[in-house]
């Protein structure tokens, strides 16, 4: 059955550290779609007709891919399973969302505007204030910081358990955000919201990262810090992009100094490689400075 095969080459990806959510849904679903068909092996046409119901272009690039490579693995063990040619869909890749950086007053404004959310008597409006104020003191990814628990906050720091590829790391915080998680867990006493989760909802666990983008997307739009509609803006992994980029600014802008705190803050931000926190480095007046100031020392050491 190609559920069977299917479930086999999930949890081989999983073994290797990947989590594999969404690449196994659509798996899933191209199986019971071949399976309704009466279909026992991957075939070229049965695909291309599943693909043609996507939602949009770029769903049908990914659902056809993300078959391909089950093929070509499955192909292996039984050329009964037809490999689909590369490029069917086209090769397009989705470019990444212009970033956008946020000052310290707007992320001010979005975390007080959290606190009006409703039912303000619960604790949801206390939780989203605090994630949103963790993730813009972190750094941490969303996944990351809703995947806590209230006993990963040690003396040494947060232990932080959801990294890419199942990596665990430990992430010393500053006094003032140790200060704002305990503040955080009294409200959560007082208003006696139980849970093991550190962020929880009513629910008692932590909200879903979908609704944790919705809500920030939203407050955005309220603040005028991004237009009503399907328009680019403001987004909440910029609160991470904004952590990197305003972290490098305040380092001592000499080469050696730069180069060490980009170690450093690879390793803080859970990337496996330094050249994945680079992407995070955008032209602001500050850097630009910077790079002009140590152009024209490089130029003079040149000309003397």
């Amino acid at each position: 059955m190609l559920s069977d095969d299917v479930t086999r080459y999930v949890a081989l990806y999983r073994r290797l550290g990947l989590s594999f959510d969404e690449q196994s849904r659509t798996l899933h679903l191209y199986a019971r779609y071949a399976e309704a068909h009466g279909d026992r092996h991957i075939l070229v046409s049965r695909l291309r007709d599943w693909c043609d119901t996507a939602s949009s272009p770029v769903r049908a690039r990914t659902c056809y891919d993300t078959v391909r490579r089950l093929s070509a693995f499955l192909n292996a063990e039984d050329p009964r399973h037809e490999v689909p040619p590369a490029g069917a869909f086209g090769r397009g890749k989705r470019p990444r969302p212009a970033p956008h950086l946020l000052e310290p007053g707007q992320i001010c404004a979005v975390m007080r505007a959290a606190l009006e959310l409703p039912p303000r008597e619960s604790i949801c409006p206390h939780t989203y204030h605090y994630l949103f104020g963790l993730l813009a003191a972190t750094g941490l990814r969303i996944s990351e910081a809703l995947a806590l628990r209230c006993d990963d906050l040690t003396a040494d720091g947060l232990i932080v358990r959801s990294g890419k590829f199942g990596k665990n790391r430990l992430l010393p915080i500053h006094p003032t955000t140790r200060g704002a998680l305990a503040a955080y867990m009294d409200i959560r006493k007082q208003l006696k919201a139980d849970g093991a989760d550190m962020f929880v909802i009513r629910s008692g666990r932590a909200p879903s990262k979908v609704r944790v983008h919705a809500l920030f997307v939203q407050i955005v739009r309220q603040l005028g810090l991004r237009e009503w509609g399907r328009t680019p803006g403001p987004r909440l992994h910029d609160l991470r992009h904004s952590f990197a980029v305003r972290s490098l600014e305040a380092c001592p802008h000499d080469r050696e100094t730069v180069a060490h705190h980009m170690a450093g803050l690879s390793t803080y931000l859970g990337h496996t490689s330094a050249a994945h926190t680079y992407w995070y480095l955008e032209a602001t007046p500050a850097l630009m400075h910077s790079i002009a100031t140590a152009g024209e020392r490089l130029f003079g050491e040149d000309v003397a």
